[in-house]
């Protein structure tokens, strides 16, 4: 499927950096899509300034990208003439406020940040009253109250004056690497004005400017996806290694690589990411809301739009458990030389499903639309035989339920039978997670060859923008390729489908009205 040119294939890598929550990795992929090296750098500093408050220094972020690029060229085969072209990919959200020099006017405010601002702009009265007859009037007052511009001016004015370029994550290194205030459509993902629906700045009189009060002068250049944002500069190139002159290509925010990643582009192929973060997508041609009222994400492909339903603190929900309850388990796995996951998941294994009548909704966060702001997590059915092996089980089928409950919703909004899944994120590794998911959506799961799924999915951006295939489902065919497949249990499937029906489903509404008080009572 590869285009005649008279390139010289052989020589051409692809190098994709994928900036996670918890680590950076630079990944290099050749035009099958396989894997030729990777090295990797945690991001492990966050600073926690309060309780639910996190940032981190934005030349950290820029300091790790260039250890990350020296630690692949001192530890690996790679040579850095060899590489055609640069896609960065990166969590999602996270802001960096530079001065009008380019210099970090305060340290980033990361995605899992949840200040919120109390000191509110106004909304016209034509807007407040539509939102009200909608019933999206909670919702709007959600997104203003969580706007990073309106708590930084109430509560750091001078700071928002200082600030002349407005980023996200994504932005921020595209311009340390290009010299240039540009960045993807595909990363325009979190409190800002933009028209989800055109894949652009919102128009001047959209009701977002008002509630995300920051000058359009200050937010980047968009470019589609696909294109080149720029090239390596001299002094990227000094500080990196990277070769002075390559161009940047624009690819998507990490979600949406993932999918791409996975092969994941038709309506009718769900895509699952067990990452910080769980998600299920699907990509579709046309603007379809996941929920009423909830925006679709820019894809990693250009002009698609993909639904996306959230589990805020996904697998985040494993490490806490692991940290909170299994030191035991921890122990034991440094004895024996293997992951505290791993020996849960041989525990967990061992349990029936439905971890002997104990379930678990896993709103750990509350959402924006559903789950409403007043959810809470909560674990049911206790009784004097369960084990912590039982909450591990108990936890991955809540995540899968709750995924799965997103797929429902997703096919009513979209009209279209969701009939593939591709399964991938650090979750995946997991093979009782594997079959719990193929079990509760009855679907065959398909697992990618490769973990790294978000570079993947940059590394097609930049593969289809130099000529090695025409076009994205042509490179998907080339690129994409799948190591197995969990097939679902019948049995299981069963009793998944009449505890999803029975009682998983009525849990938030049984619960909501006892949230609410909890949250009036703290």
């Amino acid at each position: 499927m590869q285009n005649s040119s008279n390139q010289n294939y052989e020589k051409k890598q692809l190098l994709a950096i994928d900036c996670g929550t918890q680590s950076i990795r630079a990944l290099v992929f050749d035009i099958s899509g396989t894997l030729i090296a990777k090295s990797q750098v945690s991001i492990d500093q966050y600073l926690q300034v309060k309780e639910g408050w996190f940032e981190q220094h934005a030349n950290y972020f820029f300091d790790s990208l260039c250890r990350v690029c020296h630690k692949l060229w001192d530890e690996s085969n790679i040579r850095p003439e060899n590489i055609s072209g640069l896609s960065i990919t990166t969590q999602r959200a996270t802001v960096v406020c530079l001065d009008s020099n380019g210099d970090p006017v305060r340290p980033a405010i990361v995605w899992m940040d949840q200040r919120q601002a109390s000191r509110l702009p106004k909304l016209k009265a034509w807007w407040k009253l539509a939102f009200k007859i909608t019933g999206v009037d909670n919702t709007v007052a959600q997104f203003i109250t969580n706007t990073e511009v309106n708590w930084l001016k109430q509560f750091e004015p001078e700071n928002i004056q200082k600030t002349k370029h407005y980023l996200l994550l994504s932005g921020y290194y595209n311009y340390r690497l290009t010299g240039k205030y540009k960045d993807s459509i595909g990363n325009q993902v979190g409190y800002i004005p933009f028209d989800y629906k055109r894949h652009q700045w919102a128009k001047p009189f959209d009701w977002k400017w008002q509630a995300c009060p920051i000058e359009k002068e200050c937010l980047p250049e968009l470019v589609k996806v696909g294109e080149t944002i720029g090239h390596i500069t001299q002094s990227a190139h000094q500080q990196t290694g990277i070769p002075e002159g390559l161009p940047v290509i624009a690819s998507a925010a990490d979600k949406a690589c993932e999918t791409l990643g996975c092969g994941a582009i038709q309506p009718n192929q769900g895509q699952i990411s067990y990452g910080t973060t769980a998600t299920f997508n699907t990509v579709h041609s046309s603007y379809i809301e996941p929920l009423r009222y909830l925006p679709p994400y820019p894809a990693a492909m250009p002009d698609r739009f993909t639904c996306e339903y959230q589990i805020y603190r996904g697998y985040w929900m494993v490490n806490w458990f692991k940290e909170q309850f299994a030191h035991k388990e921890k122990l034991q796995a440094n004895e024996v030389g293997t992951s505290t996951e791993s020996l849960l998941d041989e525990q967990a294994k061992s349990i029936k499903p439905g971890a002997e009548g104990l379930i678990l909704q896993p709103f750990w966060s509350p959402g924006v639309r559903y789950p409403g702001p007043e959810a809470r997590g909560a674990i049911v059915g206790f009784n004097d035989t369960h084990t912590k092996a039982h909450i591990y089980r108990a936890l991955l089928e809540g995540i899968a339920l709750g995924l799965y409950e997103g797929k429902e919703k997703m096919q009513k909004r979209g009209h279209s039978k969701i009939n593939e899944l591709y399964l991938s994120g650090g979750g995946s590794q997991s093979e009782c997670a594997r079959q719990i998911t193929a079990d509760i959506f009855n679907l065959p799961v398909k697992l990618p060859k490769t973990h790294e799924t978000s570079g993947l999915g940059a590394a097609i951006c930049i593969a289809v923008n130099q000529g090695f295939y025409k076009d994205y489902e042509s490179a998907v065919e080339g690129m994409c390729h799948i190591e197995k497949t969990v097939d679902p249990i019948p049995e299981n499937v069963q009793f998944y489908a009449k505890l999803y029906k029975d009682i998983y489903r009525k849990l938030y509404n049984r619960l909501s009205p006892l949230y609410k008080t909890i949250a009036e009572l703290v």
